[in-house]
């Protein structure tokens, strides 16, 4: 016989670990390396994603 395993739902407080701390504003931003480099306006620009909630950031140089 197979093993039956229980699937439950997940907890509020499992479904949002993490991401605390992006909603008081303290995001954990890292390089995208898909798509590193972007030219906007004739400005090197630079896209960032937040390793928790993946929000993304767009950084002019």
């Amino acid at each position: 016989m197979a093993q039956i395993i229980p699937f439950k739902k997940p907890t509020a407080a499992q479904k949002h670990k993490g991401k605390s701390l992006c909603l008081q504003g303290h995001h954990k931003w890292e390089v995208c390396k898909s798509k590193q480099f972007d030219v906007r306006q004739g400005r090197l620009v630079t896209v960032y994603r937040c390793r928790r909630c993946d929000k993304q950031k767009v950084v002019a140089h």
